[in-house]
């Protein structure tokens, strides 16, 4: 009897230790690997990875030799030869990043300051080809650029849609960090709509995918195998926080990349913040709300149009606007030389004021 139930509790703790853990093994798979396929992202790395790119770049800067001769001014020359020694020299810079193909005939998405400034740019695919490339166009606002290599056939990468981006979602980095081709780390979206205000970068995607110095400019991607974004940034005395450019806002600026060599926006030509209490307090406003004009720039459409220092900004083509970044917005949207019409609050009164975007200067 006592055998009995020996046995039975026995049965009774191995059945609950099942029961406990096998459903947890089998749920989490599916969620980590996706469809319960272990090898997901081996799978999705060797169909997208040939078309990820090491990107090696050269910038030659000029460099001057302490000259102790010509710095002491000891009152005589040297053989020219000798000179030259301690004369200015060309000193080439190396930096490396990442970027993929998304035309079979070679066009390549990559970060713009991975290529700025490059006197040689060579690209190198995953199959050991080298090609040298050239940039057709870059955008230093977005930070991305696209560079073009002769070369026929290439495989590419789809671009997916970065708006349906969820927190908690697979997501893949490819790149070539530190060196280190063909690198491969994989984590989830941690967050969307992210905002680095130092680096005046915003909307971005961050995850905990590993990004390190070389990985800019190459692919986040997601289950699907699709880039989702574009790595740039990440916060160097953190763990797993990295920050990808949403796909979405390089694909509406890759045709006037392509075509123009550069995006072609809208000026206003004004700076504007948000009213807090204090700005409403010192402007005597009714209410801590709208948007301020804190300057204008010289020339500008907003000064032709007759905007002044301090206006409160009340609506936008007959949009009601409580936010700068709501009239951020609206403005690029628009395109250089299309119509606007601002209400604006000054001294107690409602101004109507229209006039036309021009295009924003590079320096701008």
């Amino acid at each position: 009897m006592n055998n009995f139930i020996r046995k039975s509790t026995l049965y009774l703790l191995l059945s609950a230790f099942l029961f406990i853990f096998a459903p947890i093994s089998h749920a989490f798979v599916p969620a980590l690997t996706g469809a319960g396929n272990p090898n997901l992202i081996a799978d999705i790395v060797e169909k997208v990875g040939p078309a990820v790119v090491n990107i090696d770049v050269i910038k030659v800067q000029q460099t001057s030799v302490f000259n102790p001769f010509k710095d002491f001014g000891f009152g005589f020359d040297l053989d020219p030869d000798f000179r030259n020694f301690f004369e200015d020299h060309a000193v080439p810079i190396r930096g490396a990043g990442s970027g993929f193909i998304i035309n079979q005939d070679g066009l390549i998405f990559t970060n713009e300051h991975v290529v700025r400034g490059a006197d040689k740019i060579r690209v190198t695919l995953k199959d050991g080809r080298s090609f040298d490339g050239k940039v057709i166009g870059s955008d230093n606002t977005l930070d991305l650029a696209i560079v073009k290599i002769n070369a026929h056939d290439l495989p590419t990468i789809s671009l997916g849609d970065s708006s349906k981006a969820r927190p908690g979602e697979l997501a893949i980095a490819i790149g070539n960090p530190y060196g280190f081709s063909n690198t491969v780390t994989a984590g989830i979206i941690s967050a969307t709509g992210r905002t680095l205000g130092e680096l005046g970068k915003k909307d971005l995607i961050q995850t905990d995918a590993a990004i390190n110095p070389g990985n800019s400019g190459g692919p986040l991607i997601n289950i699907n195998g699709e880039v989702i974004g574009i790595n740039v940034a990440i916060v160097a005395q953190a763990q797993g926080i990295g920050f990808a450019i949403p796909i979405n806002e390089a694909k509406e600026i890759k045709d006037d990349l392509v075509t123009k060599g550069k995006v072609v926006r809208p000026w206003l030509g004004i700076y504007m913040r948000d009213v807090d209490e204090k700005i409403a307090a010192y402007l005597k406003l009714p209410v801590a709300d709208g948007i301020v004009v804190i300057d204008i720039v010289d020339e500008s459409p907003a000064q032709k149009m007759g905007v002044q220092k301090y206006d409160i900004i009340k609506e936008i083509n007959g949009l009601a606007v409580r936010k700068s970044e709501e009239a951020l917005k609206l403005i690029q949207k628009m395109k250089p030389g299309d119509a606007i019409s601002l209400i604006i609050y000054r001294e107690g009164k409602n101004y109507a004021l229209s006039g036309r975007l021009e295009e924003r200067p590079a320096q701008k």
